[in-house]
């Protein structure tokens, strides 16, 4: 079980981004899948996830409305779309899966069993 975060990169202030997490050796239609980040000197936090079935999502207060969490299962991806970026959003994301179909909320680290390879976003003017 691989998974692999990209899109990231230098943005603005006030700027959007797409993040996206793709696998390999198993189709992501099956599993939920978490979106963590982890910001400089501070813990990993769990942001967005979104289960596998009907697609129901969840996302923690401080990203409410600002990140939306999806997924195109035929392309085997999962996005995260970020906008209205500020600095203190300025991390390291990682895309996640404890290989349950539904997400559990609030997200915990120590309970995802498989990780991607996290992708820089950086926030700055």
């Amino acid at each position: 079980v691989q998974l692999q975060a990209s899109g990231g990169g230098l943005v603005q202030p006030g700027g959007s981004l797409r993040l996206s997490c793709t696998a390999s050796g198993f189709t992501l239609d099956y599993y939920a899948i978490a979106w963590f980040r982890q910001a400089p000197g501070k813990e990993r936090e769990g942001v967005s996830c979104i289960s596998s079935s009907i697609g129901s999502t969840n996302s923690a207060d401080s990203v409410q409305g600002r990140f939306t969490i999806s997924r195109d299962n035929a392309k085997n991806t999962v996005y995260l779309q970020i906008n209205s970026l500020t600095p203190e959003d300025t991390a390291d994301y990682y895309c996640a899966t404890d290989t349950l179909s539904n997400c559990r909320f609030p997200l915990h680290v120590y309970d995802m069993i498989a990780w991607g390879k996290g992708t820089l976003v950086t926030v700055s003017s």
